[in-house]
């Protein structure tokens, strides 16, 4: 994978600065690693909304079905794009369309062509990296 999608500035960057998390894939499963991965980035100030189809409130927060239903007045700084690999591409073209400021990507999740196209509309990209890991090398 290109050490592009791993860059250390980005990831501080994105950690340290980003204030919204779009969560795709994040339901009220307590059991699921979208759901710890939310919990600790609001525990640390971030403000987190959660995209899945259920639409359940999440951590206290009101869920979306979709990037596209947020509100227009909602600046979205990352999207967290915990789906399979083969769905990440639906969910970074949408990321792209919704004008947000980068996307996240976990471990095990990887598409270098939805990457490159994130690049090339101008977000920023970080791929197959757990916040929760990276989080912890930096503090």
């Amino acid at each position: 994978m290109d050490e592009r999608y791993a860059d250390p500035d980005v990831i501080t960057r994105l950690l340290e600065k980003s204030r919204t998390w779009a969560f795709v894939g994040l339901a009220n499963r307590p059991h699921r690693t979208v759901y710890d991965q939310a919990r600790r980035l609001q525990a640390r100030g971030k403000r987190i909304i959660p995209v899945h189809p259920d639409r359940e409130v999440v951590l206290g927060e009101r869920a979306y079905g979709s990037l596209a239903e947020i509100p227009e007045d909602v600046t979205i700084d990352v999207v967290g794009v915990y789906r399979r690999s083969q769905f990440a591409g639906g969910v970074i073209d949408e990321a792209i369309a919704r004008g947000a400021g980068a996307v996240w990507l976990p471990l095990g999740v990887v598409d270098e062509a939805a990457a490159e196209r994130a690049l090339a509309a101008g977000l920023d990209v970080v791929m197959d990296r757990c916040p929760a890991i990276e989080w912890s090398l930096r503090h």
